[in-house]
């Protein structure tokens, strides 16, 4: 004969679980600086790392050395693309000072012409964004010991 298997009984009352809802903390979030929040005195901070003439950043800007002039005069923000121009200057000016330690030595590296990659950079490199971004590139180059 076959055995059969004892059927277990299981209640059907079955204890209710409460679920609740994680407590959520919020606490207040870095301020990511705005563009209003850029005014002269900040981008002056930055320039005072190099030699670079009013009249040079004022063309590295593609603003009139005027306007430039009216910044500095009174404590105007930057607008968004300045900003933008200013921030990816200050990098590269970081990078220059790292690789280069003296203020005036990074300065001379960008007046003079170099060739890489097929194309010539100089200091004109800094009126475009992609010039900008070749010159951080030619710096790491330098920094790593494959430099062309």
């Amino acid at each position: 004969m076959a055995k059969v298997a004892k059927q277990k009984n299981y209640s059907t009352k079955s204890k209710t679980s409460k679920v609740e809802e994680p407590v959520l903390v919020y606490r207040p979030v870095k301020r990511i600086p705005a563009v209003e929040d850029f005014p002269y005195r900040k981008f002056e901070k930055i320039a005072s790392r190099v030699p670079i003439t009013q009249k040079e950043w004022a063309d590295i800007l593609h603003l009139s050395e005027r306007t430039l002039q009216r910044y500095a005069k009174e404590n105007k923000n930057f607008e968004g693309i300045y900003v933008d121009r200013i921030l990816h200057i200050e990098q590269l000016i970081h990078e220059g000072l790292e690789t280069f330690i003296d203020p005036n030595a990074f300065y001379r590296w960008l007046r003079q012409e170099k060739k890489a990659l097929g194309q010539t950079l100089n200091f004109t490199s800094l009126n475009t964004t992609q010039g900008i971004k070749d010159l951080l590139d030619q710096l790491g180059r330098i920094q790593y010991g494959v430099y062309t």
